[in-house]
């Protein structure tokens, strides 16, 4: 909705411009200062990662993170594995189906070859922040298609969950959007005990929770709610697509 009414803006002013500041490839490509100061960073720890995880809404913070790690899956010997983490109650990338879509409500961008959930959409009510987004960057879409990236959906209590148990390890509360990507290795870490492995995880801690105490206060009180989607309700959205498919 923020991006339908930031072009309706534009679109009625002569002397306006707007440019899509989410989702789009040239936005995924400039976050990506994230993810080559990260390579420096465990370069300088002497370490890499074996798993590369980060929220995903449009594809901003996941691309930024991940995508300089994934040009060593072209090095000998090194396998980096790249995961996306999404709301179940909004899964673009799980369920989502990858035809052409709008990367707003109302209609106005360019058509983009996505993983989408339709762009008349509409996301439960979940403390997700940008993660409620309907689609999928067009670059991100199509390295999940070719299966060079992996993605996982989590659903808000287990988030919630994952949040707390990182605020309580390190001291930090976690924003919920980030707490998806801790969800994740949460899961990650419990395989490796499993398997009786020792892998290293990096992760995007992208925002603290400082403003979401009202979320976290619900959730002890137990008046958050899982909010899991149908298959169903997934179809009848996109139902009302008429863009072209793939």
């Amino acid at each position: 909705m923020a991006i339908s009414e930031a072009i309706e803006r534009a679109a009625s002013d002569e002397g306006t411009k707007y440019s899509l500041g989410s989702v789009l490839n040239h936005v995924l490509l400039h976050q990506t200062i994230v993810g080559q100061e990260a390579v420096i960073q465990m370069e300088k720890a002497g370490d890499f990662p074996d798993i590369v995880i980060a929220p995903f809404g449009g594809g901003s913070n996941f691309a930024g993170l991940s995508f300089p790690f994934l040009r060593f899956n072209l090095e000998e010997g090194k396998k980096v594995r790249c995961i996306a983490s999404e709301p179940s109650s909004c899964p673009k990338l799980t369920r989502g189906v990858f035809r052409y879509d709008f990367g707003d409500t109302v209609g106005m961008t360019p058509l983009l070859p996505m993983y989408t959930l339709g762009h008349n959409f509409v996301p439960a009510p979940i403390h997700a922040g940008g993660l409620r987004y309907h689609g999928a960057g067009v670059v991100v879409s199509q390295l999940l298609r070719d299966k060079l990236i992996e993605a996982r959906a989590h659903d808000q209590l287990e988030v919630f969950d994952a949040g707390v148990k990182f605020a309580r390890a390190e001291g930090i509360i976690p924003a919920p959007e980030a707490s998806h990507a801790i969800a994740t290795v949460v899961q990650e870490v419990e395989r490796c005990k499993r398997e009786g492995k020792s892998e290293t995880i990096l992760f995007n801690l992208c925002g603290h929770g400082n403003f979401d105490m009202k979320a976290y206060e619900d959730y002890f009180a137990g008046k958050l709610q899982k909010h899991e989607i149908t298959q169903a309700d997934i179809e009848a959205s996109l139902a009302q697509l008429d863009t072209p498919v793939i």
